[in-house]
């Protein structure tokens, strides 16, 4: 399987709290910057990769600043800032979901058959800036402006020269940077720094900044995410959710174990009230047999639907946002039209690391299709968990409520076990679990809300009620 490696980022800034890409916080005062939750999506074509990264910020007003190894100079054209809102689509439409199913009228007569890949509601499945020179051994060899970002593009010949420059340009930068910074450095990467002009940017009513995602491009063999960076920064465990886009193929973790997050599993009512930290809980018990040195798919799904669609499958226009070289109505993978577009692969992996945990960069390599946590046309789970799939992706982290029957049973052979929307009303939308860095542990028992059985978790799983 062909491997990929992307440059990751190291924020500099001040910040008191933040939600960025993994790498580590320089700050323009003494204030202590931490971070905790990161998404990054990389679109991959051939061997080109356009990375976008989206932060927040929130912390006094001196300017700060972003740094990002690549293996590249990047020029202008090869960045971009994006709409606030780029990630918020692709977040919803990859989360793991909650549905809610009704058992049907037992006596009323029978629905016409239909396909067993066919699914209950939703769309059908397919899937400061200085001048040039050098000082310390770090030479500027690119500058300028996009959006609200001063661009700099570094080189450096020793880590240790480069956190002296960091330093000399008044930011303060975390214990054990030049050492974290060393293994990008011996391997002649670029530093691609991002600082940002407060006066530039407005806050809302808390204090916080939505600065624009930026999204750079340039050609690479590999995609390496260098989370060593963002531990520096870390207070305990951070969470990093990766949306990876290809034309043919989803991935995985190259050097990690890949795991898949138990799905299809029947849960209580009581879910609804706080799905996030019910899905928090699921997580951690799927990672913790590996002491939390794994990668989790929890969606591998082709663009063009969604089964079901918390939010609108992705368009043409979104994945020429996020870097896909689309032109009117040609450009990549085959004809563009409108909505008849050959379909990508989205897959969402999720990791939650410390220093004892995810100590390596993180690698990606394409993996073979596989399918999971999909409905047949009666509500009944089509299978229970990731299972290979012949040519397309349809793998999701779905999770089921049923409200069983309790009217009367008016016949005398009544069929049981068919699910729908509720009596006399429309069938709700799924629910996304969102914010999943936030989410609170420890709320949530899954021995006591599970009612599948799922013996890798040790979850004997509860009966059905008693109606039959």
């Amino acid at each position: 399987m062909k491997r990929v490696v992307v440059g990751l980022m190291l924020l500099v800034g001040t910040t008191q709290r933040s939600e960025a890409f993994c790498g580590f916080f320089v700050a323009g005062s003494n204030e202590k910057l931490t971070n905790n939750a990161s998404q990054v999506a990389i679109l991959r074509e051939g061997n080109r990769t356009s990375l976008t990264m989206s932060n927040t910020y929130k912390g006094p007003p001196e300017s700060f600043a972003m740094v990002v190894p690549v293996p590249v100079v990047l020029k202008k054209e090869d960045v971009k800032t994006l709409p606030a809102d780029v990630f918020a689509h692709i977040d919803a439409l990859s989360a793991p979901r909650l549905v809610e199913y009704w058992e049907q009228d037992p006596c009323r007569p029978p629905e016409p058959a239909m396909s067993a890949r066919g699914s209950l509601g939703g769309m059908s499945e397919e899937g400061a800036v200085p001048k040039s020179g050098s000082a310390h051994g770090v030479k500027v060899e690119a500058r300028f402006a996009v959006g609200e970002y001063e661009i700099l593009v570094l080189s450096a010949q020793e880590s240790g020269g480069l956190e002296t420059w960091l330093r000399e340009h008044r930011y303060t930068i975390p214990q054990g940077a030049a050492a974290a910074l060393a293994p990008y450095v011996r391997s002649q990467m670029k530093f691609f720094v991002a600082k940002v002009d407060i006066k530039k940017v407005q806050r809302d009513a808390q204090g916080t900044v939505q600065l624009s995602p930026l999204r750079v491009s340039y050609e690479s063999n590999e995609v390496r995410l260098p989370i060593r960076l963002g531990l520096l920064n870390a207070e305990s465990k951070q969470d990093l959710i990766v949306y990876l886009l290809s034309p043919d193929s989803r991935f995985e973790a190259a050097n990690y174990p890949n795991l898949f997050v138990p799905t299809n599993l029947d849960v209580l009512d009581q879910v609804k009230k706080n799905f996030a930290s019910f899905y928090a809980e699921l997580f951690d018990a799927t990672i913790a047999p590996r002491q939390g040195k794994a990668v989790v798919t929890e969606y591998a799904w082709q663009t063009s639907s969604c089964d079901p669609c918390p939010t609108e499958p992705l368009t043409p226009g979104d994945l020429v946002t996020l870097g896909a070289k689309g032109q009117g109505t040609t450009g990549y993978h085959g004809q563009w039209n409108g909505n008849d577009y050959a379909p990508w692969v989205l897959t969402r992996l999720h990791a939650r690391y410390d220093r004892t945990t995810l100590s390596d960069d993180l690698v990606f390599r394409t993996a073979s299709p596989i399918a999971g946590g999909r409905a047949q046309w009666n509500g009944q789970s089509a299978d229970s968990g990731a299972q290979p799939s012949t040519d397309v992706n349809n793998f999701q982290a779905r999770y089921i409520v049923r409200n069983y029957w309790k009217g009367p049973v008016a016949c005398q052979s009544p069929s049981w076990g068919v699910w729908g929307g509720p009596p006399g009303g429309s069938e709700p939308p799924p629910v996304a679990a969102r914010g999943l860095a936030q989410a609170l542990r420890g709320k949530v028992a899954l021995r006591a809300v599970v009612r599948s059985a799922v013996p890798s978790l040790g979850l004997p799983g509860q009966p059905a009620p008693h109606h039959r």
